[in-house]
């Protein structure tokens, strides 16, 4: 046995060590041919990506499950694999190039796709290095690529089989556009940020001599994008609104453009609203897309006023003034955009309604616009304002897709974890929009569509497939779109283990895979299209269970940022604390989708315990304990022998019952309070006698065999969570057949004697009390007390007759008398319901005791009935700032448990 573990635990020393030794062993996928399959696939991170703390959860997560499986004899898989990340690709690769004073306009399309290529040979992956340094046991000798030979044909074949199918289609539709990037983005891509802005109110004048019941000759319509009106086509009103009903039917002279445009009945118009008349531009906002289709204009006819830039350009019918073309739809570097030049011609033509204030002196002040704070979306890559933008995209029928995946969560073939995200699920799979899946990119799946020179369309897996359905001879263009990255990673729980090739052992062993863990933030970005299209080209469902995460959030609550400083570098935690405590920090905190606050001190106190099992073994190999050879719990006479294999079966199966239910939580805790209180605290403290000079050396030989055994299965137990300790303390307890990676799950197999666990239980709990009383008074934790038990129980009696040195040793009391107590003060403990009286006459003075605790008291409790009162009040709590409520909550916990304490304390002394 090897004794020589270092005095204190440096977790740097093991881990990449540990890793090495897994990885070159190939222990992350062991030859289990005939064993029960058990698979996860992870979320693919994005190949320009990093380790964030979002990452650190996900597959910390993940990890637990898969080692935990292992572990249970499972064949498990962890599919691993990066995806293209088409648009944070391109962008990387981009800013590269403009480093370099060089752009991809330079390039032709397949030069600026080989320079993607090197660019990933050279720096792509480097998450993959990080995801090894969290311990993520995955199958990396399978390690998978969105845009591999074989993905790649999977991704084709998806998109020609849909597109056979009628369930992809190319379409004119309003798509969100960002001018930045250049590309069609989805809604899932769009942020909505509230800014500053303005409301300007114009004049827009009827035609045909047409007016109001009032007498007015104009409608009155307000916006936020005063630029649009060059490209509006109708006023929308509602149809119940009686001021308007004369005027639907008429049409507008618009201003500026002087084109001619009708007043439509709509409900989109609300009468409540500003004057109840709308500007409706169907070609650049998606409520009048809408409008404008049920007015009878079809998209083809809708006007488009903004180039790919967003600068103006000329509409279909020719009529936005040539001084517009080619401006910005903003005002930029000091320049004026068509914004500014629009506000400027309506107010000079007489048709800019002021927006009329008071100063202080009481006089009216006539301003151009109404400032208003505005809900505007934002492209989460390119950062500017998305613009809704008339085009011709690809499409898939998501609404068809949607209806199995639908149909299998409502029926329970998948189970959502936790429950309450389903009715979110539902909401938005059952109002789905169709999927606009086609990109301005030139990294990423090209889209598998060519066109002949009068527009028709051949779909087909290659380009000799193309051209044999449109014949010899005619010349086709490919389309030179890709698709988005979505539809591509929508296919990971099978077109990584070989779909769609005949005749693959890994597809038919390991799909549908087992469980898939996700952030609950890319439900729909990934998992409800991986729900599609699992049914669309399997038939089935990707996974029985759906497990959704929270976010990790700063210690205050906040969302993490770059902007607002509290980015927490989960690289920096493991070079600090090690991979281990992050790790147990994770899984600790992690409550059934609820988000998580990062706390330092939590993480530096799940190092702590790793360096109090760490001293522990320490402790055992000191005592000459080592490894176990056994599975099944070896036969124990010992009272605290047999309560620690009874301990350890109660961990195994609370462990199991929170494993089965998803709880991280639950089994985090229970492990690491049967380690710390359990073993550590109790157990070891009770066979230090056995191991004493004149100890029977028949009782030492047993102990070392039990508590060999029961150290065994704590690490077995702790290392789904804490994998690099509890590895190289495997090994460091003697020789062993294999690596505890592969090792077995406990099943200890024991029937222990509850007289004798029960015996253990009541010294333990008396043993608890009475260092808590002697806290409580400010009695030397070491000090030695008689006790009288004048109503003993059996068990109190013959636990005190076998075990006086035990309670005298632990509890420090001694002696311990089975009678009434002498009459003076004293105060009164518990054990399993046995009361102790321990006499304090000449230990503490009592009446100067009781002064402290009357005083301490009430102190606390004038403290906590303030904090109630701040806490009860709305006031405080919706418009303090976060933080100072929470101090406030714990504030008041404090002193409501010294309450609770300083009132038994008194109770004590009578």
């Amino acid at each position: 046995m090897d004794t020589k573990l270092n005095t204190t635990f440096n977790p740097a020393d093991i881990e990449t060590r540990w890793y090495k030794h897994w990885e070159e062993s190939g222990a992350f996928r062991p030859e289990r041919p005939d064993a029960e399959p058990f698979t996860i696939v992870n979320p693919p991170p994005n190949v320009t990506g990093s380790l964030h703390i979002g990452h650190a959860l996900d597959n910390t997560l993940q990890d637990v499950v898969i080692r935990y499986e292992r572990l249970r004899g499972k064949d498990a898989l962890w599919v691993v694999g990066t995806d293209h990340a088409g648009i944070a690709t391109q962008m990387v690769v981009e800013r590269q190039l403009e480093a370099k004073q060089d752009k991809r306009t330079n390039y032709s399309r397949d030069e600026f796709v080989d320079k993607v290529w090197e660019w990933k040979a050279e720096s792509g992956g480097q998450i993959t290095h990080q995801l090894r340094r969290l311990g993520c046991s995955m199958d990396w000798s399978r390690e998978q690529f969105t845009m591999d030979p074989h993905f790649t044909k999977a991704v084709l074949k998806t998109f020609v089989d849909l597109y056979n199918d009628g369930l992809i289609y190319r379409d004119k539709r309003l798509v969100n556009w960002d001018p930045k990037l250049k590309t069609a983005i989805s809604d899932l891509e769009v942020e909505q940020q509230t800014i500053a802005g303005s409301f300007w109110h114009f004049k827009y004048p009827l035609a045909d001599g047409a007016t109001l019941p009032d007498g007015r000759d104009y409608l009155e319509v307000a916006t936020t994008r005063p630029e649009t009106m060059l490209a509006d086509m109708a006023v929308a009103v509602h149809p119940d609104d009686e001021r308007y009903r004369s005027v639907v039917g008429k049409h507008i002279i618009l201003p500026i453009t002087g084109r001619r445009i009708p007043v439509v009945a709509d409900e989109h118009a609300d009468p409540e609203l500003g004057s109840g008349c709308v500007k409706i531009t169907p070609g650049h906002d998606f409520n009048d897309f809408e409008v404008g289709k049920r007015a009878g204009f079809v998209a083809g006819e809708m006007l488009n006023m903004l180039d790919a830039d967003a600068n103006v350009c000329q509409t279909a019918d020719g009529l936005v003034p040539e001084e517009f073309l080619g401006l910005h739809r903003f005002k930029r570097d000091g320049v004026d955009g068509a914004r500014e030049l629009v506000v400027q011609r309506m107010k000079e033509q007489g048709y800019l309604i002021p927006h009329v204030t008071r100063n202080k002196a009481g006089e009216e002040v006539e301003h151009d616009a109404e400032p208003r704070q505005i809900a505007t979306p934002f492209g989460d890559r390119g950062g500017v304002v998305i613009e809704p933008w008339l085009t011709d995209q690809w499409y898939v029928d998501a609404a068809k897709l949607a209806e199995k995946p639908i149909k299998d969560v409502r029926d329970g073939t998948i189970e959502i974890v936790p429950k309450s995200w389903e009715k979110t699920f539902f909401n938005w799979m059952e109002n789905i929009q169709p999927w606009c899946v086609s990109r301005q990119l030139w990294w990423g799946h090209r889209i598998p569509a060519w066109f002949d020179a009068d527009g028709n369309v051949y779909v087909a897996m290659s380009e000799e497939e193309a051209q044999a359905q449109a014949g010899e001879g005619v010349a086709l263009t490919r389309d030179e779109d890709v698709l988005d990255t979505w539809f591509s990673s929508a296919l990971w729980p099978f077109a990584t283990l070989g779909w769609p090739e005949d005749g693959q052992p890994l597809l038919e062993k390991h799909f549908p895979n087992n469980l898939l863990i996700s952030g609950f933030d890319i439900l729909f970005f990934w998992d409800a299209r991986m729900m599609m299209m699992g049914q669309y080209n399997m038939g089935q469902a990707p996974w029985p269970r759906l497990y959704l995460h929270g976010l990790v959030r700063a210690a205050d609550g906040a969302k993490m940022s770059k902007s607002k400083g509290n980015v927490v570098d989960p690289l920096g935690l493991i070079d600090q604390y090690g991979a281990d405590a992050l790790r147990f920090f994770m899984a600790a905190m992690e409550s059934q989708g609820r988000d998580i606050k990062m706390d330092e001190k939590r993480v530096e106190g799940y190092r702590n315990f790793a360096t109090k099992l760490w001293n522990a073994t320490r402790f055992c190999q000191s005592n000459g304990i080592g490894a176990s050879t056994t599975l099944k719990a070896p036969t124990a006479r010992l009272a605290a022998n047999q309560w620690i294999i009874g301990e350890v079966q109660a961990c195994v199966a609370e462990i199991d019952k929170a494993m089965a239910d998803l709880r991280f939580d639950a089994a985090a805790n229970a492990i690491y309070q049967f380690t710390w209180s359990k073993f550590c605290d109790w157990y070891l403290e009770l066979i230090k006698p056995v191991f004493a000079e004149g100890a029977s050396e028949m009782a030492a030989s047993e102990t070392r065999e039990v508590a060999g055994w029961a150290l065994d299965q704590i690490l077995v137990m702790l290392h789904p969570f804490m994998p690099f300790i509890t590895e190289e303390l495997w090994h460091a307890q003697g020789e062993r057949k294999y690596d505890l990676i592969l090792a077995q799950w406990p099943n200890p197999r024991a029937e222990v004697s509850k007289d004798a666990t029960d015996a253990i239980d009541w010294v333990i709990d008396l043993t608890t009390n009475v260092r808590s009383a002697k806290n409580e008074l400010g009695i030397a934790p070491g000090a030695k007390l008689a006790a009288y038990l004048p109503a003993a129980s059996p068990l109190a009696a013959s636990t005190v007759e076998r075990s006086s040195a035990a309670i005298e040793r632990l509890a420090r009391l001694t002696p311990v008398t089975l009678d009434e107590a002498p009459a003076g003060p004293a105060m009164q403990v518990t054990a399993l319901g046995d009361i102790f009286v321990i006499p304090l006459e000449g230990i503490i003075d009592i009446e100067a005791e009781k002064t402290r605790l009357a005083k301490a008291l009430e102190a606390s409790a004038k403290e906590a009935k303030s904090l109630e009162g701040r806490l009860s009040n709305p006031n405080f709590v919706e418009r303090a700032k976060p933080e100072a409520v929470e101090k406030a909550k714990a504030d008041h916990a404090h002193h409501s448990g010294e309450v609770e304490r300083l009132t038994a304390a008194l109770a004590r002394l009578g």
